[in-house]
C-alpha cells in the first residue's frame, strides 16, 4: 500500500479480463519468435510435460485448460530469472468434494509448484532444470523431475526423467535404491496437505518424458508434441483412465500478443483445450496517461522575483494540480524554496519533482533561488527531503548535460529543521468522502467453488490536524452467493476466521471500518502511530505501533500490539464474547537480490497462538510486487486441519497500469489454499513500513528518469 491509502481488492476470477483489456500495455516482454508457452498443469512446457526453458523474468500467466476428468486453473509466474513458481487448482469432475456428501461440487486438488534453473544453455550444453509439482500439497498429483532442453533452429527438443505422477510409467529402477531403500516404493500421505512431502521425494520407479516443438514459420502458430511418462494407470481417487497411446499432440495458436489457445489430442483418445493469458510484470509498459495535464510550459525567465511579490497561493494551487503535490506550507531559507506536502498524484517523486520545479521556474525567474527542495509528509510524519539544483535541471533540459550529471545535484536527506521563513500555509482539508467498489472472495471451498461479494463501498475521513483522523468504511450488499456456504470445517481452536459466511450473510448493510488514528515522529528515524475502532470486519479494539526505520537504510524494525475483541456478525457496532491480545515483532531487509524484500514477523496470532511468519516479495521498478508468505505457529498440522499452516501467494500493482491518469492507488490479489485459524492475523488498516515507503531511496531512483515527464 503507497503512503497508506487503502488497497484497492481485485478479484482473482477477473484478473483474465483485466489482462485481456490491458493487453495493448501489457503485452509479454519477450517478442521472440521463440517464446516460451505454458503446458497442462501451468508453467513452461509441452502438453502434460513441463521443459527446462524458463520465462523471461516478470513473466505472469493465467492458464485454464480441460482434458477429461481434469479441469485444470493455474496462475504461473517468473520472480526471478531462474525460478518459477505455479499455483494451481484441479477439479476432478466425475468426483464429488466429499463421498458422503449431496451436491455438484466436484473434488478440487490444490497445489504449488516451483522450477528451478540448473544451468543455461550455451552452444553445446542444453538447458538444465530441477522440478517439484504440488510441493506441499495433498500429493494426488505430486512429481518431481529433471528435464534437459536444446534448440536446433525452429526445434526445441525436450527430455527428462520423473518420479511420481508425471512418470507414473515407471520405465526404469530408481538409481536412489543404491542410497537407502527407502527410495524404492513411493506412497501418498494421509496428511491433511500443506506439509512438505519429503519422504517421497525421489521415490518410486521413475519415468521418461521429453518431446518437440516446433515454431511454424507462421510466428502465430506452432506445433508440440510429446511423449508422455504417465500411463494413467495410478491416477488420484482410483480414477484411472485408458490410454491408446503415449504420444501427446497439439497445437498452439497465439490469439493476441497476450493470449494463446491450445488444441490437442491427449492419451491417444481424448481432446485438450485450453487458453493462456500472460503478460510481463517487469517490462509492461504503462498507458499513455492522456488524462493528466501536460508539465507546465517554460517562460522566459526573467530576474528572479522577490519572494514577497509572489501569490504563493496560487503557486500552491498549481502545485497540486499539474504536480500533484497537496501543499502543507511553503518557506524560504536564503537561496532556496522549500515545499513541505505529500504526493497524491505521481508514483515518481522525480517526476513531482520535475515538474513543481517548472512551476516555481514560471513564478519565480532565475537567478534568485538556486535550489528547490520538497519535503515529503505522510499523514502528518516528515519522511523525506529532496532538494534538486534549478539550473542543473534546465541544463538537463536543454542536453548540455546528462542525467547522471542531473542525479549528482539532487540531494535526497533527512527532513531538516531551518530557521524558515514561511510565507504560505495551507488550510487543512478536513473533510474527504468518496465511493468505490468492493469485493471479497472464497475459492475451492466444499459447497461452490467460488464464493464472492460485491458491495458498494462509502468512505468517510474527518481530519482534527494533519497526524489525527477518524476514517470509515460502509458497505451496501450488492451481489452475494456465501448463502450456499454450508460446510463449517471443524477446528480445534477459537473460531477467529473460519465464521467467515456469518460475516458475509448476516447483514446487507455492513460497517466494515471506523478507526481513530494518530501518529507522531518521535525522533530522527522513530515513528510511532496508534489507533482505536472497528479495525477490520471482525475485530476491533486499541493498539499501536512503532518503527525505527533510518533514512535510506536497507532495513527496518517494528512492533505492534494490539487488544482486540470480534465484532458481531452484522458488522454493526456490537461484539461477540472472544477477545485476546496480538501483535507481533517486525524486521524488515531489502536483501540487494533481484529487489526481494524479506519480512519476518514474531508474535502472537489471533487465535492465541504463537509463532512467525516469512514474507518474500520481488517488487519491478514499474511497481507490480509479487510475493508470497507461510506462517508456523506451535498449533501442529494436526490442530490445525487441511493445509496444515498457513500459506499464499499475492501480487500488488499499480492502477497506473490500467488507467490513462495517474494515480498512486494500488490493487492487490491474494490467493491461499484455505481459510483457517491457526496462523490468522489482524488486518491493520495502515502500517507505518508503507506510510514512510520514501524513505526507501530505490524507489526515487527507479523513477528518475521520468524527472521531466
Amino acid at each position: 500500500m503507497s503512503k497508506g491509502y487503502p488497497r484497492f481488492i481485485v478479484p482473482l476470477v477477473v484478473t483474465p479480463l483485466l489482462l485481456s483489456a490491458a493487453s495493448f500495455s501489457l503485452a509479454d516482454g519477450n517478442n521472440s519468435r521463440y517464446r516460451t508457452t505454458q503446458h497442462d498443469f501451468g508453467g513452461v512446457g509441452l502438453l502434460q510435460t513441463p521443459t527446462a526453458r524458463m520465462a523471461p523474468e516478470g513473466s505472469f500467466s493465467i492458464n485454464a485448460n480441460r482434458t477429461s476428468p481434469y479441469s485444470r486453473y493455474s496462475i504461473s509466474g517468473q520472480p526471478l530469472p531462474w525460478l518459477e513458481s505455479t499455483i494451481r487448482y484441479i477439479a476432478i469432475t466425475n468426483r464429488k468434494y466429499e463421498a458422503d456428501r449431496d451436491g455438484d461440487q466436484s473434488l478440487k486438488d490444490k497445489a504449488i509448484d516451483a522450477k528451478i534453473r540448473l544451468w543455461q544453455e550455451s552452444y553445446w550444453a542444453p538447458e538444465l532444470a530441477l522440478g517439484f509439482r504440488d510441493l506441499g500439497g495433498t500429493g494426488l498429483f505430486s512429481s518431481e523431475f529433471i528435464v534437459a532442453n536444446k534448440r536446433i533452429y525452429d526445434f526445441d527438443f525436450s527430455l527428462g526423467v520423473a518420479w511420481g505422477y508425471i512418470g507414473n510409467r515407471g520405465d526404469a529402477g530408481n538409481p536412489l535404491s543404491l542410497i537407502s531403500g527407502s527410495f524404492d516404493e513411493r506412497t501418498r500421505s494421509d496428511d491433511p496437505g500443506g506439509t512438505f512431502n519429503t519422504s517421497s521425494y525421489f521415490s518410486g520407479r521413475p519415468g521418461f518424458f521429453g518431446g518437440v516443438e516446433y515454431q511454424t514459420p507462421w510466428d502465430d502458430l506452432r506445433i508440440k508434441v510429446e511423449l508422455d511418462g504417465n500411463d494413467y494407470q495410478s491416477e488420484p481417487q482410483n480414477n484411472n483412465q485408458t490410454q491408446d497411446s503415449p504420444i501427446n499432440v497439439g497445437a498452439l495458436y497465439s490469439l493476441t500478443d497476450g493470449i494463446d489457445l491450445t488444441a490437442a489430442w491427449e492419451r491417444g483418445n481424448t481432446a485438450m483445450f485450453g487458453i493462456t493469458f500472460h503478460t510481463n510484470l517487469k517490462t509492461a509498459s504503462m498507458p499513455a496517461k492522456l488524462l493528466d495535464p501536460d508539465p507546465e510550459v517554460r517562460e522566459p525567465l526573467p530576474a528572479g522575483v522577490n519572494g514577497a511579490a509572489v501569490d504563493w497561493q496560487n503557486v500552491s494551487q498549481r502545485l497540486q494540480s499539474n504536480a500533484g503535490i497537496k501543499v502543507q506550507e511553503i518557506s524560504l531559507h536564503g537561496d532556496e524554496v522549500i515545499i513541505t506536502g505529500e504526493q497524491t498524484t505521481f508514483r515518481s517523486q522525480a517526476k513531482g519533482l520535475g515538474r513543481a520545479a517548472r512551476v516555481l521556474d514560471n513564478s519565480l525567474g532565475e537567478g534568485r533561488y538556486d535550489w528547490y527542495t520538497l519535503v515529503y509528509r505522510s499523514r502528518g510524519m516528515p519522511v523525506s527531503q529532496t532538494s534538486i539544483n534549478a539550473e542543473k535541471l534546465r541544463q538537463y533540459e536543454l542536453n548540455e548535460i546528462d542525467r547522471q550529471s542531473l542525479r549528482r545535484a539532487t540531494a535526497n536527506a533527512v527532513p531538516s529543521v531551518l530557521n524558515d521563513e514561511v510565507v504560505y500555509s495551507a488550510p487543512l482539508d478536513r473533510t474527504d468522502f468518496s465511493t468505490g467498489l468492493g469485493y471479497t472472495q472464497s475459492i475451492g471451498g466444499p459447497d461452490n467453488f467460488l464464493l464472492y461479494q460485491f458491495f458498494l463501498r462509502f468512505n468517510a475521513a474527518y481530519h482534527f490536524d494533519r497526524n489525527k483522523w477518524i476514517d470509515g468504511s460502509l458497505g451496501l450488499n450488492l451481489l452475494n452467493n456465501y448463502d450456499e456456504f454450508v460446510y463449517d470445517a471443524p477446528s480445534q481452536l477459537p473460531r477467529v476466521r473460519t465464521d467467515v459466511r456469518e460475516y458475509m450473510t448476516t447483514s446487507d448493510v455492513q460497517l466494515k471500518h471506523l478507526q481513530y488514528t494518530q501518529t507522531k515522529q518521535l525522533d530522527r528515524d522513530l515513528y510511532a502511530m496508534g489507533y482505536v475502532g472497528l479495525f477490520e470486519s471482525m475485530y476491533g479494539g486499541i493498539g499501536g505501533e512503532v518503527l525505527y526505520r533510518p533514512y535510506g537504510a536497507d532495513w527496518a524494525l517494528g512492533l505492534d500490539a494490539n487488544w482486540v475483541r470480534q465484532r458481531g456478525y452484522e458488522q454493526h457496532l456490537s461484539f461477540r464474547d472472544y477477545s485476546t491480545f496480538t501483535g507481533h515483532l517486525t524486521g524488515y531487509l531489502q536483501t540487494g537480490f533481484h529487489d526481494v524484500l524479506a519480512t519476518v514477523k514474531l508474535g502472537r496470532y489471533l487465535a492465541g497462538d504463537y509463532g512467525g511468519t516469512l514474507d518474500l516479495s520481488r517488487r519491478f521498478d514499474n511497481g507490480v510486487t509479487i510475493g508470497g508468505w507461510a506462517t508456523r505457529t506451535n498449533v501442529s498440522a494436526e490442530e490445525f486441519g487441511e493445509g496444515s499452516f498457513d500459506k499464499g501467494v499475492y501480487m500488488s500493482f499499480p492502477f497506473d497500469a490500467f488507467f490513462a491518469r495517474s494515480t498512486t492507488a494500488t490493487g492487490f490479489v491474494a490467493w491461499r489454499p484455505l481459510t483457517r485459524d491457526g496462523g490468522a492475523r489482524l488486518s491493520r488498516y495502515y502500517q507505518l513500513y508503507d506510510l514512510t515507503s520514501d524513505r526507501d531511496l530505490d524507489r526515487f531512483n527507479e523513477g528518475f528518469g521520468s524527472i521531466t515527464e
